[in-house]
Parts: structure tokens; sequence; C-alpha cells
């Protein structure tokens, strides 16, 4: 493929090119005008060669689809509905584990991540900021700052100039400027989570800050008003069932003094309060709305704020109503409170969770107006915060309740939003200076490429938007009480930092998927370490539990149990089921047959402990890691001390059939072994280790002389068609061994790990692009690509990262950030695939499985940096 001017590091659109005081250098900026070009779309059509393979599984597929259609549920993948291209999304807000907002560059709310395990992804026409501007007493402009005009709200000026307003995001804070030239004003909104490495109490709150800067830079005094717009639900049909009401507040429990609005519903039957604020100080007057009509003209609220700056704070009261409209009004009250007294006395209630039907007739929206007048020459703030606390939430299955890790400090009451937007007022200064604490010492180190920094820290945001949650258990006394529900499976550690799970991917509604987790681990692990241990506390238990439900895996048409003991899971459920209690919602192939999913337990055990030296956590993991190698050790059939794939898609290439001795499993293997001795050692276990010691000596020979040719390590060492491809990810062992300080020449040897790591870069990076695509999964030894399978073809954005991160060990920088800025220009410039970074993409501009976890593999770039090259993570002078 020819290579094309425009992709290339130097050229990177997103990359600031210029400074603006008061937004950080380095991030993903875009003019609000921004459109992707590219017509991108999702992957659903395999080339003709692979679809015979695939015909069992489709049918298969379709019938459990069916099943689960009349049952009202969703599949774990639903490869029926699959969600289309929108290059409009933007860093999300909210801490980790208690739902997300997500906000597009244009300012839009969107893609709401409240239910536990769904997404909405829906555009609320409702949810605004407007700025209004007067002059001398007399209002000049006012207008949307944010989304586009749509069916409600017609009263409202929308259509601000997108060409005059910038987007700048570097998660987890995101920057929108907007120039008012007419006026002479700068608005700078300035959006805050609470995301802070280390902590684990601030990092759970469900709750944003948006800093509002309103810059004269003229020589006359301004009036500025901005209001905060906000509606019930998450902008789908059921919002009006949520038996919604708003009521103002003014709060100081948090610190700060703020006045605002809570709108009080459930969804889903899960109380939810959201909550709009804005912080009361000197010079500043902070009006509201109670309620008004998010699908009405809007021309109430619109009126009121161009009289004089301010909203009515009184509810329900609008300025100068004419006669004629407060006697209608009278009339239609009155006819709908006749109507709620015919429902309630002469109707059946409806079904647990749904509401009346007059409370499902409207949605309701509430305004909070900051006003301040700016002298001439100056700038002042306005500060808004934006909150949801849902405490208690259940899966599909109710089986079991679950406290949001947040409710240990803000209870579970569910009527919290007014004190959690007092908190966030109070704190967003102190989240700041951490934030920057954090993120200075990159941003600042000239040696990182400019585009490295953006792909750091704008992919963590899987980390809050994954579906993720953070719980504890907890149960529902007869009178209403909620109290802590003790598991005495759960240890010590998982109770005090609370049980975690995200998804595999929006699209691919599985937590805490096994395989994919072990690339996205490192950025658990470098930020919050605790985290990553009660994931792992979690799985060490599910590796010893036993389900014996008989069910079909699609693929090829067995039954067999549905969970087996002693094996890694491949995931701890469904949201659609009762996770951690009913694992494995994944039923394409018998995960227990996968060889990866037990070996990648052993390796995180370990290169958890080389990281915190925690003696408890290896004690605690050892005896399971010794059970999942012993029962991994059955799949060595030739006894030449290699495990051997069965000739089916046995690992996380799940549709790559690999057999044999193969480089991706048998690597792993034998770090494994390494790994297990090296353990035994240090807890003086002695018990098995000399038998180890034999099998990794046979091992390493089997794997040098069954699968290196001479310039990488052969696929696998059958006979197939495609058993000398050359796969970007053969060196996984070697990755995971070297990252946790066992590099072993007598393993690996050095001379083979490095012309292999040079050979994939010429094969599989250099050729797409000329290395500005990313590396493609598999390449044939003659050039041409690996056609033998849909996923061959791909490029997997996760394996790119932990390849360049394997580079960086070896010393290969050049190389590692080369390769690592193909796929994030794929994903975050030329397909327009911003924060919804998918598993795969391939060289048609088609994608798969959009916002998935494996991306977070970024960090184990850091962690090789840090590791590997201290003098390069040294902060470097900026040329004068």
């Amino acid at each position: 493929m020819a290579m094309s001017s425009e992709h290339s590091p130097e050229n990177s659109f997103t990359t600031p090119k210029e400074e603006i005081p008061g937004i950080p250098n380095y991030g993903w900026r875009v003019n609000l005008d921004y459109e992707c070009k590219e017509n991108c779309n999702p992957f659903v059509k395999p080339r003709w060669s692979q679809i015979p393979k695939l015909v069992g599984l489709g049918l298969r597929y379709m019938k459990v689809w069916m099943k689960h259609r009349m049952q009202g549920r969703l599949m774990f993948i639903d490869h029926l509905v699959q969600v289309d291209h929108r290059a409009m999304y933007g860093c999300p807000i909210g801490g980790v584990g208690s739902g997300t907002i997500g906000r597009g560059f244009r300012g839009e709310f969107t893609r709401f991540q409240i239910v536990p395990g769904i997404y909405d992804y829906k555009t609320v026409q409702a949810d605004q900021f407007i700025v209004c501007i007067r002059k001398d007493g007399q209002t000049v402009y006012q207008k949307v700052l944010t989304g586009e005009k749509g069916k409600n709200l017609q009263a409202w000026e929308w259509g601000f100039p997108s060409h005059s307003a910038t987007y700048h995001a570097l998660y987890p804070r995101a920057w929108t400027v907007y120039d008012i030239p007419e006026h002479q004003l700068r608005l700078i909104c300035r959006q805050v989570s609470p995301i802070i490495p280390h902590d684990y109490k601030d990092t759970s709150f469900p709750m944003a800050t948006f800093i509002w800067s309103a810059e004269n830079l003229g020589d006359s005094e301004l009036d500025v008003s901005i209001v905060f717009t906000f509606k019930n639900g998450r902008g789908v049909r059921e919002d009006g069932a949520g038996q919604c009401n708003t009521e103002a507040f003014q709060s100081m429990e948090g610190g700060a003094k703020v006045s605002g609005v809570a709108i009080n519903q459930t969804i889903r039957d899960m109380k939810c309060s959201y909550g709009i604020a804005g912080k009361e100080e000197d010079n500043v007057k902070v009006s509201y709305k109670v309620e008004f009509d998010p699908k009405g003209t809007g021309k109430e609220l619109w009126d009121d704020l161009a009289e004089d700056g301010n909203l009515n704070s009184e509810t329900g009261k609008v300025s100068n109503p004419s006669v004629a409209k407060m006697a209608l009004n009278t009339v239609m009250l009155v006819v709908m409170l006749a109507l709620d007294l015919f429902i309630s006395l002469f109707t059946v209630p409806l079904q647990q969770g749904r509401s009346h039907l007059a409370s499902r007739r409207k949605d309701k929206a509430a305004a909070v107006c900051i006003q301040t007048t700016v002298p001439a020459r100056q700038s002042k703030e306005l500060k808004f915060a934006l909150t949801w606390d849902m405490p208690i939430v259940h899966f599909k299955n109710r089986e079991n309740l679950y406290a949001r890790r947040y409710t240990r400090w803000f209870g579970t009451d569910g009527n919290s939003s007014s004190r959690m937007c007092s908190y966030a007022l109070q704190n967003y200064t102190l989240w700041e200076k951490k934030i920057d604490d954090w993120q200075n010492p990159i941003l600042q180190n000239q040696n990182l490429p400019a585009w490295y920094k953006s792909a750091l820290f704008n992919e963590l945001y899987f980390v809050s938007d994954g579906g993720t949650l953070w719980l504890d258990p907890v149960e529902r006394l007869d009178d209403g009480k909620i109290i802590p529900k003790r598991d005495n499976t759960d240890s010590q550690l998982v109770q005090e930092y609370s049980k975690f799970a995200y998804l595999e991917g929006h699209e691919y509604r599985m937590y805490n998927t096994y395989d994919v987790h072990h690339y996205a681990s490192f950025s658990l692990m470098l930020l919050w370490p605790k985290i990553q241990l009660s994931l792992q506390y979690d799985i060490a238990t599910a590796i010893r539990a036993e389900d014996t439900t008989n069910i079909t895996f699609l693929m090829d048409g067995i039954r067999g149990n549905r969970k087996t003991k002693n094996s890694v899971p491949h995931d701890v459920g469904d949201p659609e089921e009762e996770p951690w209690s009913k694992l494995n919602a994944y039923m394409i192939h018998d995960t227990h047959e996968w060889k990866d999913l037990n070996l990648k337990f052993v390796l995180q055990v370990y290169r958890d402990y080389s990281k915190t030296k925690d003696m408890n956590y290896l004690k605690d993991m050892f005896p399971i890691a010794k059970d999942v190698v012993e029962h991994a050790l059955r799949w060595d059939v030739d006894d030449d001390g290699l495990i051997d794939n069965a000739g089916f898609a046995d690992q996380t290439f799940d549709a790559w059939t690999m057999a044999g001795a193969s480089a991706y499993c048998g690597g792993m293997w034998l770090a494994v072994l390494r790994m297990i001795i090296e353990m035994g050692d240090i807890l003086k276990e002695t018990d098995q280790m000399d038998k180890y010691r034999e099998i990794l000596e046979k091992g390493k020979k089997s794997y040098e002389k069954k699968l290196w040719n001479g310039k990488y390590y052969n696929f696998d060492c059958s006979t197939g068609g495609h058993h000398d491809s050359i796969m970007a990810d053969q060196l996984a062992g070697h990755w995971f061994l070297k990252a946790s300080d066992l590099a072993d020449d007598s393993i690996f040897p050095p001379d083979h790990v490095k012309t292999t790591l040079q050979t994939i870069y010429d094969c599989n990076v250099k050729v797409f692009e000329n290395g500005n695509m990313g590396a493609i999964n598999g390449m044939r030894p003659d050039g041409s690509h690996d056609l033998t399978n849909p996923q061959s073809e791909e490029f997997w954005v996760g394996v790119t990262y932990s390849l360049a991160a394997s580079m960086i060990q070896e010393g290969l920088i050049e190389e590692a950030f080369q390769t690592a800025w193909g796929a994030y220009h794929v994903c975050w410039e030329w397909y327009g695939l911003a924060f919804q970074t998918p598993e795969a993409y391939m060289i048609d501009k088609h994608y798969r499985s959009l916002g998935y976890m494996r991306p977070l593999a970024i960090w184990a770039m850091q962690w090789a940096l840090e590791k590997f090259h201290p003098n390069l993570m040294k902060i470097k002078a900026r040329n004068s």
C-alpha cells in the first residue's frame, strides 16, 4: 500500500499546534466543526473463503439469539444489532464504578452508562449550556453553546458558529473554548472528573464539575450568565416511567455553598437522583428553574433568562404570564389531577418498577443559572457541578443487591445529590492538583512524542466508561434498611477495596473478560493496584467454582459444563444474568479448554507481586497458581514440555485456529513455568518445583526446535496452510516475563527476540501506510495477508500497544513508537473512533467491537518506559 503524506506523527491534525493559555499543550484537539471524512462500518461480512467454517456457528447463534429475544434479554454479543460509527464522542464524565455520562466534543451529553451493563446511545437535547450576555442593562446576545437544533426547544437560539470553538481532551479533563468576537468575549469550559491514581475514595464518586471562565477582552464591562439545563433519564422512551419529581436545594454539607435542583426518579426500578448546582460566591448570583418541559418549545425559560440574565427561582412561576395563559394552565392542571384520581381509583397498579400512566406522560428538566459581572480586560469563573446518585443496583436476575462504592461516604438513601454537588465544588481544585502532579512529568517530558501523551491518558477513558462497577454486596431488611452482606469467600482485600468489574467492551457485555484483561491490567497495576489485586482475588475464587449446567457451545455444537473446577473463567458474567454467581457468559467455545486463560492468571500473579512485593498476596495465590498449572499440564499431549493447542481457536484469538505447539501459547507456558518456579523459591515451597524445572528444560528446547525458523517463531508446528504465518503477538510470553523482571535468556534467546521483533516490524507494520496503521495480526512469509480467518487480517489495538511495549523492553524505541502511533492514528484521527477505541480495525475501514478493554494496554508501554528506560523518563528541558 502506498504511503499517504497525511499519515505520519508529524502531520497529526489532532495534536495541538498552538498554545491556548490555561489549556495543556498536549491532548486530543479539534475544532467543533470537525467532521470525519471516512465512511467506516462495523465488520459483518467475512470473506467467501472464510464462510464455510462459520455456517454452523451462525445457525446455532441465531437459535440462541431468538431465544434471548423472546425472553426479553440481550445477547452477550449481539452481532445482529451492532453500534454504528459516530465520530462525535469526547471525554466522558464521572468517577470509576458508578456509571458515566458521555459528552460529545461539540458539547452534547450523550452515551449514558447509568444502568449496569447498558449503554444508551442517545443525545439528550435538553442537556445544554446557554450563554446570555448583557450590556448596559440590555441582553445583547443569547445562544445555546452546545448541541444542535432538534424537534424540541424551538424557541431557543441554536447554531453557535462551530468554527469559533475548539475542543481539547486530556482525560480525565476536557476544555472547550468559545470565541464571541462581536462582544469581545472568550468562554472556556473546563470539565473535571475525579480520576486520581492511587485514590480509592474520590475516584469512585459519580460527579463532575464544569468550570466556566469568562474572559472580557474588551473595554466595557459585561454581565455574563451561563445556564446549565438537564433532564431526567437517559434520553430513552422509558424516561417518563421513573416517577420523576424535581426540587430545589441549597447545601453546604460538602464544604461549598451551592444552590441547585435535584431531579429524583427511578431508572429500571433503581432509585436515582441527578443534581445540578452552581457555587455561591461573592459577586455571582445563582438562580434556577425547578422545572420546565424538555419536549416543549422552551420559550418560558428562554424569555425568563433574556429578561434580566437570571432565572425566576420560584417553582413553576413564569415572568409576566398572560391572563389567558394562566387560565389555560389552571384548566390543564385540573384535568391532570382528575385523570390521576381516576387512574388511582379504578386501575390496577402497574408491574413493579413502573410508574402510573400520569407519571409516564411527561419528562422533566431543570436549569441552574450563574450570573456575574466581568470588568473590562478581566475574567471571572462560574462553577457548576453535575452529580448522579444511584446507590443500590442489581443485575437482570435480581438475585443480589449491591451498593456502589461511593455510598461508603454518601450513604445508600439515594438523596445525596445535593451534598455531592457541594463536595465536588469544594474539592475539584484538589482533584486537579493531583491530576497535574500525575500528568505533568509525562506531559513535560520532551523525550516522549506528543501524540503518545494524548493516547496514554485519553485511552484511559475506558477505566470509567467500560460499563465499570465498583460494588459492595448488601441486603435489604424487611424494614427497608440496607446493611452490608458479608461473603466468606471474599478476601479481606476485596472487602476493603470492593468488588470491581468492567466489560470486555461496549458491545461485548461480559465482565472481567480475563484473556483481554490480561493486556489491560497494566493500567490498573500502575494506577490502582488494589483494584487489580481485588479483581485477582475474585478470579481466584472463580477458579475454584464449578457450574455443571449443561450448555451448547456455539462454534462446534458440543455440549458441556458451563464452568469446570480449577480452570480460569473466561469472564465473571453477563449483566443480563448474575455476575460473580453465574460465570462464563461467553458460550462460543468451551473456554475450559482454552490454552491461554490458566496461563494468564499465573503471569498476572507474578507480575503483580513483582510490582507490589505483597507477600500475603503471593502466599494466597500460589496454591491456586499451582492448581491451574497442573490443570494445564494435561495439554502437553506428546510430553515434550510444551502444551499443545487442539486444532481449534482455543485462545483469545477465538477465530484463529492453532494446532500443536504454538508461538503464542507455548511462549506463555514457558514463562509460566519460570514464574511458578520463582514463586516456589520465594515462598520456600519446594514441592513439585523440580518437576517444573524438568518440564521447563524440555519445553524451551522443544520451543526452539519446533517453532524457530531463523527469522521468527512460526505460528504453530502443524502442517496447516498458515503454520508459518508471522504473528504480531508471538512473543507474548517473553513480554510478560521481562516486564516482571524475570527475563531468561535460556528460554528466549536475546538475538531471537530482537530478530523476531524486527521481522514483525518489517512485515506486519511497515507495509501498511509505511508503518502508520499499527500491526496487523498475521502476515505470510511472502508478504501477503493471512486470510485464513477474519482475525488474522485485523489490526488489534491492544495487541499493537503491547507489541510496542515489548519493543521498548528490547530497546527498539523508535520502532515501538511508530508501531503504536499507527493504532492511535487510525482510531483517533483517520477512522474517527475517538473515545470509542475498538478491539479491531481493518484496512478497508471496517471496525469490530467499539469501546473495548484491550487498548488500555498502552499503559504497558509506560510500564516498559519507566522500568527499562528511566533516563528517557527524566524531564528534558525545552529548547529555548
